[in-house]
């Protein structure tokens, strides 16, 4: 479920804000690009201790829905790389097809559903499959906001198998490990050619 909604997030947002970036002229738009790009250099556990105060201010850690704090942020466009991934995508769409687009009266929001969005499915693919790998893989951030043993993910849960004199226990553990591999094959396997498309995509068929 997080790994599916974060996916859902990261590429609805991401792509809003890669459109805005790559084709919408607004002020100090080089400037807010430079900035995103620049949060890039960020370490995630740098971030990890100012975004745990926001959201348990905002009373998101341990609530009712745990999983907040975790699928909040993919839906405000934070993945700098998607977002840098689909304005380099998008920047070598030929400007011809929104110009073509505007004399048919579309606006930008009409360009975006109609030329846009559909040129972008190698990129969005892309987005898609690593957002799923990297959450789906993800232990740190799981663990320092989930707190309850019913809520864990796959990653975190996997830790129980070790108890506190570090034993494990070896068969359990390993066949966890492989069920939990198995979403992520199956899900690389699914769009494996969409992804190799995504990143070798150097111009437009047709």
């Amino acid at each position: 479920m997080v790994s599916l909604l974060t996916v859902v997030g990261n590429g609805v947002s991401c792509l809003l804000a890669a459109y805005a970036f790559a084709r919408l002229r607004f002020r100090l738009r080089g400037l807010w690009f430079a900035v995103m790009i620049g949060t890039l250099l960020l370490p995630g556990h740098v971030l990890i201790v100012p975004q745990y105060i926001l959201f348990r201010s905002l009373g998101m850690v341990g609530g009712e829905w745990p999983y907040l704090p975790l699928l909040v942020p993919q839906f405000l466009a934070t993945e700098a790389f998607f977002v840098f991934l689909m304005v380099q995508f998008m920047r070598g769409i030929p400007r011809e097809l929104d110009e073509a687009a505007k004399i048919d009266g579309a606006n930008a929001f009409g360009i975006f559903r109609h030329v846009i969005l559909p040129l972008s499915r190698p990129a969005l693919v892309t987005t898609a499959i690593f957002s799923f790998i990297w959450t789906w893989n993800d232990f740190f951030r799981q663990l320092v906001f989930l707190s309850q043993l019913e809520d864990y993910t796959v990653p975190v849960a996997l830790t129980l198998f070790i108890d506190s004199t570090s034993q494990s226990a070896v068969g359990p553990m390993f066949a966890m490990s492989v069920l939990s591999l198995l979403p992520v094959f199956l899900f690389f396997v699914a769009f494996q050619r969409m992804l190799v498309e995504g990143i070798n995509t150097s111009g437009l068929k047709g």
